[in-house]
């Protein structure tokens, strides 16, 4: 597929989760996906799974909270595909489980180190890239919007990536160019499944949902699939909620 036919995206921590759901689909819609994770195994897995599906994908290993990691792999989808049409930056950090008074500062500061301040860098990257016009997806979480239990660290890291999207969407507007942020409930990826593993999260966290269970991946992926496309050409500045119903 020609590149002038050819939408050209990448999303972070796509070895997993959401990020991987989102890849697959911008893959399957006919776009070429730059596959980026910190774990490079999973996300060649996922790069794999594009190319098996007749796909174009290609895997870079990166750390968001690295800037040289970040300008390497923007730049390198840029230079293998020759431009860049939109960008879901998905890869972030869970916080530990305990309240404010019991954080030390650098887990206080890698928390928001890597998702508010890795956010901003691959924001840093990819807006100059976005010649044209295009789109930005920033993955932030409920967690964005209103406080989660003994979440402080995370939630004002989510806080910001809200915020940062909110600035962002003003300021290249008039360059066309779209951003927005998703905000995912609990959702069951790997890691959440994990996690619930042996405990009757899964079950306590879908009664208080009201649409009566938790989201796929691919629920939650959609949304940024839609925000990227042509259809959300309108919609700049917003933080969606994906959720079940939660936050109404």
């Amino acid at each position: 597929m020609s590149r002038a036919s050819r939408k050209v995206g990448l999303v972070t921590g796509a070895g997993s989760g959401i990020g991987r759901a989102a890849a697959l689909e911008f893959a399957r819609s006919g776009a070429a996906v730059a596959v980026l994770d910190i774990d490079e195994r999973t996300a060649a897995e996922t790069t794999e799974m594009i190319r098996k599906d007749g796909g174009e994908a290609l895997t870079f290993a990166v750390d968001i909270a690295d800037e040289r990691s970040v300008q390497a792999a923007v730049e390198g989808t840029v230079t293998v595909y020759g431009g860049l049409d939109f960008a879901v930056n998905n890869a972030g950090l869970a916080s530990h489980h305990r309240q404010l008074d019991e954080m030390t500062l650098d887990e206080f500061e890698r928390v928001l180190h890597v998702n508010l301040a890795g956010t901003f860098l691959c924001m840093k990257y990819e807006l100059p890239l976005l010649h044209g016009g295009g789109a930005i997806v920033n993955i932030a979480s409920n967690g964005g919007l209103y406080a989660i239990p003994h979440a402080p660290a995370y939630v004002a890291a989510k806080h910001g990536v809200v915020g940062l999207t909110k600035a962002a969407a003003v300021d290249y507007a008039p360059q066309n160019i779209r951003v927005n942020a998703v905000c995912p409930g609990p959702t069951r990826t790997a890691g959440f499944e994990k996690v619930a593993a042996g405990t009757d999260m899964i079950a306590q966290q879908a009664a208080i949902t009201p649409l009566g269970r938790l989201a796929a991946p691919e629920e939650a992926a959609a949304a940024a699939v839609w925000l990227c496309s042509d259809a959300a050409c309108y919609v700049t500045g917003i933080a969606m909620s994906v959720d079940g119903g939660r936050r109404a």
